[in-house]
């Protein structure tokens, strides 16, 4: 019995936590993302800077007359036409946002609460189509509107999500339909 009563008594108890180690791991690990975010956001600075040869986007005319369509829902950006991966940031056009767009005789306007709206002058517009993704994102095939116009010297396409994606569809044909009498009416000339 007085075994017991030793062996009872010899219990190491617990080791106390090494606060200074575990606030210095701490402390590395937050300075790491604070270098990784940092290096980020020199790199989406340095695009821009790359890109600064595009010149100011078009405002929209006072009166772009009646709408043909309208869309609401999300802007995600974009990119080199036919280079998905490619985002556009110069101008704020790698900003993601909301967007209210509407198609005129005019062009596309497209007004984005809390970033930087443009117009896309009907004479710019090269094509739209449904596709997949864009830099960023990622959707089921036919998932997002991109509409592909022409903005100092380039072939821009910018995605566009609507929330009723059924509207995908009529917003193509009716782009189409406008590029294919932009080419008509050349033609005529």
């Amino acid at each position: 019995m007085t075994t017991l009563i030793l062996l009872a008594a010899e219990k190491k108890s617990a080791e106390v936590t090494d606060w200074a180690a575990r606030i210095g791991w701490v402390a590395g690990l937050a300075l790491f993302v604070a270098l990784v975010y940092w290096l980020m956001r020199e790199g989406w600075k340095w695009r821009g800077t790359l890109q600064s040869d595009l010149p100011d986007l078009p405002d929209a005319p006072d009166s772009p007359g009646p709408a043909k369509l309208t869309l609401s829902g999300r802007y995600h950006g974009s990119t080199t036409a036919g280079q998905w991966l490619d985002r556009i940031v110069a101008h704020g056009l790698g900003t993601r946002s909301r967007a209210e767009l509407t198609l005129t005789e005019e062009g596309l306007d497209v007004v984005r609460p809390g970033a930087t709206d443009f117009f896309v002058p009907r004479q710019a517009l090269r094509g739209a189509r449904l596709d997949k993704g864009i830099a960023g994102k990622v959707l089921t095939e036919g998932g997002l509107l991109v509409v592909t116009w022409a903005h100092g010297g380039k072939l821009l396409d910018s995605g566009f999500r609507s929330d009723r994606a059924a509207e995908h569809r009529e917003w193509v044909d009716a782009v189409n339909s406008m590029i294919e009498t932009n080419s008509t009416e050349g033609a005529e000339r």
